[in-house]
């Protein structure tokens, strides 16, 4: 592969995903700096006689019937159970929460403000497409950096200061990570 065809690799992709580079960082910053993300949440009613069971191949179509008997009409693409607490997905916008009680099902609507809804992106709570947007993403930014490295070391000029940053970070990742 050339050296020009390995710049235009590196600079376009390193062009596509930089929004969402830049999101991601404000959004893991705010939430490292103790902005904190927001879920609203309002009860939305109680469905009497209801058993939820995670491991059901019915799951989704039961919390379906059991938000239509509320009057909802709810959108989601798949249940995430935990215990007697199930959430529907995505959760990067309005979804619904149901928790098992003795006797039935209490079910609240959660709504998250801008911040949460990126955090549920952020960490792969939003819809299917979004997952593998993010895989993409993932693997774009691992050819972004492996072409960025390769090229500041096959470059005389920048060869020297290549290897002190990328040692000193991959120093400090490991002291900072792993004391």
């Amino acid at each position: 592969m050339s050296r020009r065809l390995l710049v235009s690799i590196h600079l376009y992709l390193a062009a596509f995903f930089a929004p969402m580079v830049i999101i991601m960082a404000v959004s893991g910053g705010l939430h490292l700096l103790g902005v904190k993300e927001v879920m609203t949440s309002t009860e939305l009613g109680y469905v009497s006689g209801l058993k939820l069971d995670a491991n059901s191949p019915s799951l989704s179509s039961d919390v379906r019937t059991a938000l239509q008997s509320l009057g909802v009409d709810a959108r989601f693409e798949y249940v995430k159970g935990r215990g007697g607490e199930f959430s529907t997905r995505p959760s990067s916008r309005e979804h619904y929460r149901l928790s098992q009680q003795a006797d039935g099902v209490a079910i609240t609507t959660v709504s998250p403000n801008w911040q949460a809804a990126l955090m549920e992106l952020h960490m792969g709570h939003g819809p299917r497409w979004y997952k593998w947007f993010e895989t993409a993403f993932a693997l774009g930014l691992i050819i972004i950096m492996i072409s960025g490295l390769y090229l500041g070391l096959m470059s005389a000029a920048y060869r020297r200061q290549t290897l002190v940053l990328c040692s000193v970070g991959l120093l400090l990742f490991l002291v900072l990570g792993f004391l």
